[in-house]
């Protein structure tokens, strides 16, 4: 049993409440140079993590990295559509609980900030806007509506009464410490005119009567009205300055890589660029930094927006979609973190000089009121490096395009453009408890009433897609018909379609005619050859949308599906019969998703065939099924959906998402070298060229049953083989450090795994990269044995990289060491 002195008990209470308190306060106010957190002047480190993107069960690993990784601070949107699908029936189940995340957050010791919008963006569905609101009578979203208004009012309070009766925020004592009205909305609000100035002084009015007792702020909108705080989004703001000098300049969007859409590259931004648009905004004052996003995730079921938003979100994120770390990146951000909260009381309270150095070198110092000093030196060349004299405070090599951290402006503790952290590959195992190949039933999509062209609501008109679906589906049927009494001309017509679908499948009397997809996801025109016979032909068009808009201005009034275009017959000689204006019936969604396919339970007259020998490939509208064993262990489980075309898969149930792997990305591109110097574009530093956009899919382990008891269904639209899907477990391979003298060396497996080999091992000055190394012009011959000696059969291991350690004590000259080992 433990004892304690009743002293001790007092100093261990009051340790703990200084945790506490520092963490959560009472009172959160702001000047141009801290947020003021209880008393405390402070900077903040905060990333985004987006609570649907992940599952409950993944939370604490996901937040108590973010704080490993030197995090202060955790955001998030509120996702309005995923809340109140229909209107006023609420969701906050599951991974929507939106409350218990914030709970996570403030057990873990951070600080959390609330992006009410409720407008999100975010490549989500719609903008995170339920599709409900847009067949309201006389709505018009983000502007001075009374509709809308109403509705927005509704939901933002419904946010603040439950996030006050939970006592989440700091004003209570709780973690959240900033909450967000709207979104983004000054990039777009010219084309709103008056109307859209009127709408943001109503949304800072309704804002600040919520009387939540901590700061609003309003990014991207320069004319924020006060006391609401304006803030930057982008890749680099060191320029932003708020509207109010009194203000804070806080970063709420940093870009730390690009989504990525079917078809395209996928995406990176250097760690060293990641660094240095951070230290170049606290060099110019900056006071909060956002990482968007810190952990990525995935857009489980049909949440991805666009369109053509890939079912991965990982953004590039310090934290991988798995939850993995992001190495280098997760730790070279670290290591800034640190590096920068050394300033941070000097930051916080002390005053500003610049001085111009000539060749883009720029010193700023920071000086409190005891003299004490901290400060940046940045090169903001993007070629060429530099050598800097600064006298009685050192000599520093600061290579182009970073920017170096001075604490008491004469001890490099941290360099932008310097990489000491580890790099990990990622690789895809097979499990070998999942080997067995799956043996799959089917079922053709059943089409019967709509091949007869039998639908819910006729119309003599063609109808916009998603104010009939509301969302509930990707997929609309339109159907008609149409007599003819002359093959001599329409045995061999052209079915033309102009639509604002994404993809466009075309069935002329129960025979499919084919599919189309728009190659840029706007409209685009099906043409297909058909013949049709004498009497009554019917035609029967399933319009799939794939993500709806979630960026622009009025973008919830792009339409979608058949509407506004021409469903024309072209036939001999061009003679043209225009059946835009038919009786047209329509019905919503797919009868597999009608009867649930992918449900567990047993469903009613449904039979899956299960022969083997003859299961159908390439045939579009076939839902597959097969049994599967869990892969072993704790590493992140994904199944690989090579072979297949477009569609949706289920695990247990569970919507992980569209996938499409038969759209290849473009050959070129792509390098095998980052140049990190220069501005950022999400064009640069692309990977994955010729390859399908996104070729694996992540099953989290939540939905997984521990036995052999585990179903996948899958929706193949447009036709695949699914023979050669496999479910694999992602993991740390081969795992390399290119480490500078006086470094600390950190390499680490994951999941239990540990370091097996080593396979280059270089203190010197070793060339290359992971996966190249090479000697330089001189070694220390037993770097290898040494290193083998600290890390082999260890899950991690770490020391500072020396020339004592290594036996050449008193040899001058700078020496690195580079280390490649597998996991």
């Amino acid at each position: 049993m433990f004892t304690m002195a009743h002293s001790s008990w007092i100093e261990f209470l009051l340790l703990i409440s200084f945790f506490i308190t520092r963490c959560f306060a009472g009172e959160v106010t702001y000047d141009s140079n801290a947020l003021i957190i209880n008393g405390e002047r402070r900077i903040i480190f905060s990333g985004a993590v987006h609570y649907p993107r992940s599952t409950v069960e993944m939370w604490p690993d996901i937040i108590q990295k973010a704080k490993d990784g030197g995090l202060d601070a955790i955001e998030t949107y509120i996702f309005w559509n995923r809340h109140e699908p229909v209107r006023r029936q609420y969701d906050f189940s599951g991974n929507l609980d939106f409350i218990k995340f914030f709970k996570l957050i403030q057990e873990a010791g951070l600080y959390g900030i609330i992006r009410i919008g409720p407008y999100a963006c975010a490549e989500w569905n719609y903008g995170g806007f339920p599709v409900w609101l847009h067949n309201m009578p006389g709505i018009e979203l983000r502007t001075d509506n009374s509709v809308y208004k109403n509705e927005m009012q509704i939901f933002t309070t419904k946010i603040v009464e439950m996030t006050k009766e939970t006592k989440l925020f700091a004003s209570q004592g709780g973690p959240i410490i900033l909450a967000q009205i709207e979104n983004e909305y000054g990039d777009i609000m010219w084309k709103y005119g008056d109307a859209g100035k009127a709408y943001v002084k109503w949304c800072a009015q309704m804002a600040l009567a919520q009387n939540i007792g901590v700061p609003w702020i309003m990014c991207q909108q320069r004319d924020a009205p006060q006391p609401i705080i304006n803030t930057c989004n982008g890749y680099y703001c060191k320029n932003f300055q708020p509207n109010n000098p009194k203000s804070p300049k806080m970063f709420t969007e940093n870009w730390i890589g690009w989504f990525q859409k079917w078809g395209e590259r996928v995406p990176h931004r250097s760690a060293e660029d990641s660094a240095y648009s951070v230290a170049r905004f606290f060099q110019e004052g900056g006071v909060l930094n956002n990482y968007y996003m810190y952990h990525g995730g995935t857009n489980f079921g049909r949440t991805a927006g666009g369109p053509y938003i890939t079912t991965s979100y990982e953004y590039d994120a310090p934290l991988d979609e798995y939850g993995n770390l992001n190495q280098p990146k997760w730790g070279h951000l670290k290591q800034m973190h640190a590096a920068i909260k050394l300033g941070e009381k000097i930051l916080t309270n002390g005053t500003r000089t610049d001085k111009d150095l000539g060749n883009a070198i720029k010193l700023t110092t920071y000086t409190d009121a005891t003299g004490a000093r901290f400060c940046f030196l940045s090169n903001t060349d993007d070629k060429t490096d530099a050598n800097v004299d600064l006298q009685q405070d050192g000599k520093y090599f600061v290579p182009a395009w970073s920017v170096t951290i001075l604490d008491g402006c004469n001890k490099e503790v941290f360099n932008t453009a310097k990489v000491n952290s580890q790099t990990s590959v990622k690789v895809k195992k097979i499990d070998d408890d999942a080997t067995t190949k799956l043996t799959w039933a089917w079922k053709m999509e059943p089409k019967k009433d709509t091949m007869h062209g039998s639908g819910s609501f006729k119309a003599h008109k063609l109808l916009e897609q998603k104010e009939l679906t509301l969302d509930a589906s990707d997929y609309l049927w339109y159907m008609t018909s149409v007599d003819i009494n002359d093959t001599s001309i329409w045995s061999n017509a052209t079915l033309r379609v102009d639509t604002m679908g994404h993809t466009l499948h075309g069935y002329v009397n129960k025979r499919y005619v084919g599919y189309k997809f728009s190659q840029w996801g706007s409209k685009f025109t099906y043409e297909k050859q058909v013949s049709l016979k004498n009497g009554t032909n019917i035609i029967t068009l399933l319009s799939a949308t794939v993500g709806l808009p979630n960026y622009g201005a009025r973008f919830d009034e792009i339409k979608t599906g058949i509407t506004d275009g021409v469903v024309q017959l072209i036939g001999k000689n061009n003679v043209t019969m225009d059946l835009s204006t038919n009786l047209w019936s329509y019905k919503v969604g797919l009868n597999g998703e009608r009867k649930r396919l992918y449900d567990l339970k047993p469903r009613t007259n449904v039979s899956w065939y299960t022969n083997s020998s003859s299961y159908p490939i390439g045939k579009p509208m076939t839902w597959y099924k097969a049994n599967f064993k869990s892969p072993s262990g704790t590493n992140p489980v994904v199944i690989d959906l090579q072979g297949l075309g477009k569609g949706h898969a289920w695990v247990n149930g569970h919507s992980i998402g569209r996938y499409w792997p038969s759209w290849i990305t473009a050959s070129n591109g792509c390098s095998d070298t980052c140049d990190y110097r220069g501005n950022y574009a999400k064009e640069k530093c692309n990977t994955n060229c010729g390859n399908p956009s996104q070729r694996w899919y992540h099953v989290p382990r939540s939905f997984l049953n521990n036995n052999d008891n585990n179903t996948i269904v899958l929706f193949e639209e447009i036709g695949g083989n699914p023979q050669n899907v496999s479910f694999q477990t992602v993991t740390t391979g081969m795992i390399c450090a290119h480490v500078n003298e006086g470094a600390q060396l950190d390499l680490s497996c994951q999941g239990g795994q540990v370091i097996s080999q080593i396979q280059f091992a270089s203190f010197g000055n070793p060339k290359g990269r992971c996966g190249s190394f090479k000697k330089g012009s001189w070694e220390v011959i037993n770097s290898q044995s040494i290193v083998e000696a600290t890390c082999l059969g260890k899950s991690s291991c770490g020391f500072t990289v020396t020339k004592e350690m290594f036996g050449i004590a008193g040899v001058n000259g700078i020496a690195k060491l580079a280390v490649q080992a597998l996991c």
